[in-house]
């Protein structure tokens, strides 16, 4: 009988050691990552966002205290895609053998000619960083983030890949949404002047033409030039509206308008995710088709 007691007192430790064990520790500097993590690793990771809704992640520069969590973290999780230019920093303030998974590299990129999308002179591709606007590539984020949480605690494995699988069945119905709603648009109409080039994926999965104000970096300045062939092109198309963005200053589309007669479309999220009904995935993609959709049909 004491044998026996023993044996399940063991099996009862073991068991509340393995649920009792501390969540994983994750730090994201990208909104979309961290609602990822947030969503994949549920309650056994415990996830800090350090890039806030509504900064702009291309000028982003980690503070003393991000870095200080960054070396305490278990996992850290970035864009990639060349938009953090810091990660060099990240690594050194990491711990030994913590990652530093750079999310979006792990999906195809879309190669951009500066000159086509004003950002600058020259023929050579810069690569476009705004991966997470095309649904499929964030089911594919999922199995990423999903991999490495299973790396940093291989005991909640059947959590995260159960919460991955949860994540992939609602970027499904998301998926399925964004289809329907945007067959209401015909394709002649499917034109979007925005103020910086970060539609791409959008625009490679539903048909669009992309038309920006800047090229893909919130950072760079168009010229006069690239504003007046952009005022033509909405002329000689019809274009009916202009989409501003949500960390962006409206003002150069505002005088846009004055001069062509398109209306104001609304506000994007080009760079991540908001605040209230956009601080999730689901809310913020389901806003900007709306927006788009509702502007231009």
């Amino acid at each position: 009988m004491k044998t026996m007691f023993a044996t399940i007192s063991l099996l009862y430790l073991a068991a509340f050691g393995l649920h009792a064990a501390d969540p994983v520790r994750v730090v994201s500097f990208s909104t979309v990552t961290t609602w990822i993590a947030t969503e994949v690793g549920g309650d056994r990771a415990q996830v800090s966002g350090l890039v806030k809704p509504g900064v702009d992640p291309h000028s982003y520069e980690p503070t003393p205290g991000d870095l200080k969590q960054v070396g305490q973290a278990q996992l850290i999780l970035a864009s990639g895609k060349h938009l953090e230019h810091y990660t060099a920093r990240l690594r050194e303030s990491a711990a030994p053998n913590v990652e530093l998974i750079e999310v979006g590299n792990a999906v195809p990129s879309l190669q951009l000619n500066r000159d086509a999308v004003g950002g600058g002179n020259g023929p050579d591709p810069i690569e476009d960083p705004h991966w997470w606007q095309s649904i499929g590539n964030v089911k594919r984020a999922v199995d990423v983030v999903r991999d490495a949480l299973i790396k940093a605690a291989p005991g909640d494995r059947d959590a995260f890949e159960r919460n991955a699988a949860a994540t992939r069945a609602k970027l499904d119905v998301l998926t399925k949404w964004a289809k329907s709603k945007i067959a209401e648009l015909p394709r002649d109409r499917r034109l979007l002047v925005t103020s910086h080039d970060a539609f791409q994926y959008f625009a490679k999965d539903f048909g669009f033409t992309i038309y920006p104000v800047k090229g893909v970096s919130t950072a760079e300045e168009p010229s006069s030039k690239n504003v007046a062939e952009l005022m033509q092109t909405i002329r000689q198309h019809q274009v009916k509206a202009v989409f501003f963005e949500s960390i962006e200053n409206p003002k150069v589309l505002r005088e846009i308008t004055d001069e062509t007669g398109a209306k104001i479309g609304g506000e994007l999220a080009a760079d991540g995710l908001g605040t209230g009904d956009l601080a999730n995935y689901d809310g913020m993609y389901r806003h900007n088709v709306n927006v788009i959709v509702e502007a231009l049909k």
